[in-house]
């Protein structure tokens, strides 16, 4: 797995992908992985993350790497 990748143009690590999905700092990351799954709105790539926005809570993030979608697994 790559520690960065490249999502909307830039490049990103764990925790800033993490950031992007949650609007908001993360407490921690772990690092990214292809998604097993296509964009419902564009078709592109999609990455995951798994992140912990606060002690309590460990969260699964999804971002496009072409478009603006995300989602998490509270969704």
């Amino acid at each position: 797995m790559a520690e960065n990748r490249v999502v909307e143009g830039r490049m990103v690590t764990a925790v800033s992908l993490a950031e992007l999905v949650e609007g908001e700092d993360v407490m921690d990351a772990e690092s990214i992985a292809d998604a097993d799954r296509d964009c419902p709105e564009c078709g592109g790539d999609v990455l995951e993350v798994g992140y912990m926005p606060s002690i309590t809570e460990f969260v699964t993030g999804y971002k496009c790497q072409e478009c603006a979608w995300q989602a998490t697994d509270r969704d």
